[in-house]
């Protein structure tokens, strides 16, 4: 089979032809009809500081991915040959003091596909079953490789009541621009969308925001707090992982308001706890993942209702072979979300 790897320490990656995985006792072989590319991948491509400590090449990287079930192994129940799947990533324990008190998601000891072990940029991926979700038939291979990223968004918009609220989100990359579809199927009143890039913001109106705020040309706290009866608004997402949004998140914050933080900062940072924080009674709360498996149920039930439409944040398709462009359009911004099709 075809398989997109990491094959050595740098920059860069490769598309190799390699054995098809055998069947092991607890695992499903998926032929795979679609896969996503996702920051993780764009961070192995490049070789920054993070994958050159994390990944040992060689690796088949990639884990946003939808197929059809090909083979289990004999210990197997939940899926079988034939069934449309997708697969949540992290693979987990299930002995530590997080996988047994409903914390699945912060594992003390997970691995992960496409970083840990062998993922799906490939024809066919190898995947522990208690790992693969049962697809909803009247999803596009394009729209079902997406269900774990889009559940990154519906953990972090739906962590508390967004119903009524006035909303912001910082950053609109594609996890952004699907808190934004989220934020609108749950019924926030007003949904902020705020983003440097036009392109990104011309989607985030698509998806639902009700005001598009560049930094680049206005002051997003000084508009937040202007329309929002000079408060600042009830909830914001953080989802870019810049210092001046994370510090401008909080400061556009109402007292007593709430931030889901997501975006992952490069660094330490230096943010003012006492005046945007302690006095202001805000609630913060760290997201990571998806909680398994109750945001999947989530994640199901909005697109399978219709509520969640995230085709327009599918702004490139690739062949395989073409993999390459596809990380450049994202490097460029020229893309937000990139599916790969085998």
């Amino acid at each position: 089979m075809r398989a997109v790897m990491k094959t050595h320490a740098g920059p860069g990656l490769e598309l190799k032809v390699v054995d098809i995985p055998r069947i092991q006792p607890g695992h499903a072989l998926v032929k795979v009809d679609a896969a996503s590319i996702c920051g993780t991948d764009v961070h192995i491509f490049k070789w920054d500081q993070w994958s050159a400590g994390r990944i040992t090449p060689p690796i088949i990287i990639g884990h946003e991915f939808s197929g059809h079930v090909v083979e289990v192994a004999g210990d197997v129940t939940r899926v079988k040959a034939g069934d449309y799947v997708t697969s949540e990533s992290h693979v987990i324990c299930n002995e530590c003091l997080m996988c047994r008190t409903d914390q699945k998601h912060v594992c003390a000891q997970v691995t992960i596909l496409g970083v840990d072990i062998n993922g799906c940029f490939a024809e066919y991926a190898l995947v522990p079953a208690d790992n693969l979700w049962l697809v909803d038939p009247v999803l596009s291979p394009e729209t079902a490789c997406l269900l774990e990223p889009i559940g990154n968004a519906v953990h972090t918009a739906l962590s508390g009541d967004v119903t009524g609220e006035s909303t912001a989100v910082f950053g609109c990359g594609p996890i952004g621009l699907f808190s934004v579809g989220v934020l609108k199927a749950a019924g926030a009143r007003a949904i902020f969308a705020i983003d440097p890039n036009e392109k990104r913001l011309s989607i985030a109106a698509r998806m639902g925001a009700t005001h598009l705020i560049n930094p680049r040309h206005e002051d997003p706290v000084e508009t937040l707090r202007s329309l929002s009866g000079g408060y600042g608004v009830d909830v914001v997402l953080e989802m870019s992982g810049h210092p001046e949004a994370i510090r401008q998140c909080f400061r556009a914050l109402r007292n007593g308001g709430r931030a889901a933080m997501l975006g992952i900062p490069p660094g330490p940072l230096e943010i003012d706890l006492g005046n945007d924080v302690v006095m202001k009674g805000i609630r913060i709360e760290g997201i990571t993942g998806r909680r398994m498996f109750s945001t999947w149920y989530k994640t199901s039930a909005l697109l399978g209702s219709g509520l969640l439409d995230v085709t327009p944040v599918i702004t490139h398709r690739f062949k395989f072979e073409e993999f390459e462009q596809g990380f450049q359009a994202i490097l460029s911004q020229e893309a937000a979300k990139v599916v790969l099709l085998p």
